[in-house]
């Protein structure tokens, strides 16, 4: 079984050709979970038109903001393999049936992807080669490019990463989920380009891109990672066992 998990807010733009992009790739056991933060717009009646059973909608009543969105919907997955989606992409045909043959072997994977404008006008080829994107704790460390619309992972994987530590501002979701990969699991990067993402002025989180954050910022982030990083050492040993 296979899980999708969406986080939404106020998506109406682009909802609508993501999740087509998804359920065609779906079998009739899977599901698309959708966590939304309380959108105001459209999003939700987009939502509803599917009409399609494979749809659970959820509402965040948590810590609002894309990182407690995202953890919500991970709360609800049912599946083996779980992929994370963003709200305004569109996912390449063959994402699912690549990404499933590589988990099979391994326990979180991330794939390279184009990158688009709003009109879906490829102006980056590779973001893997865009930004040299390679493993390594430490490059992880010092610089995390790689976004959570590209990543999959199994069950056993979830169980480990959830829940998120608690200070999202200094800790996404996706920089938590590598991190926790790189120290604790076996994983993989796969170079075949399954997903177009998309760049516009109304995205919820910055893609990787130059931070702006303060240097007191960026190192206090980093010991915090450090530190939340190193507590799963006793729970990855009893989950894993």
């Amino acid at each position: 079984m296979i899980s999708v998990c969406m986080a939404t807010y106020n998506g109406e733009k682009f909802i609508k050709e993501q999740i087509s992009s998804i359920l065609k790739q779906l079998s009739l056991n899977d599901e698309l979970i959708i966590s939304d933060d309380g959108s105001t717009d459209n999003t939700i009646k987009i939502i509803n038109d599917f009409n399609d059973s494979r749809i659970k909608l959820v509402y965040n009543e948590g810590v609002h903001g894309f990182v407690g969105n995202f953890e919500n919907s991970l709360k609800y997955a049912n599946g083996d393999y779980i992929f994370l989606a963003d709200q305004d992409d569109v996912w390449v045909d063959n994402k699912v049936e690549i990404c499933c043959e590589y988990l099979k072997k391994y326990d979180f994977v991330v794939h390279d992807c184009y990158q688009t404008n709003e009109d879906l006008s490829i102006y980056c080829n590779s973001r893997f080669e865009k930004y040299s994107l390679k493993r390594g704790y430490l490059r992880l460390y010092i610089k995390m490019r790689f976004i959570g619309c590209c990543m999959a992972f199994t069950k056993r994987f979830l169980k480990i990463c959830l829940p998120f530590p608690k200070k999202h501002d200094l800790l996404e979701h996706d920089t938590w989920i590598v991190s926790v990969a790189e120290r604790y699991f076996k994983y993989q990067l796969i170079s075949d380009k399954l997903l177009l993402y998309r760049r516009h002025g109304n995205n919820t989180s910055d893609g990787g891109e130059k931070s702006k954050n303060s240097l007191f910022n960026k190192i206090y982030r980093r010991i915090y990672r450090f530190k939340e990083i190193s507590k799963l050492k006793k729970k990855f040993r009893s989950e894993t066992k």
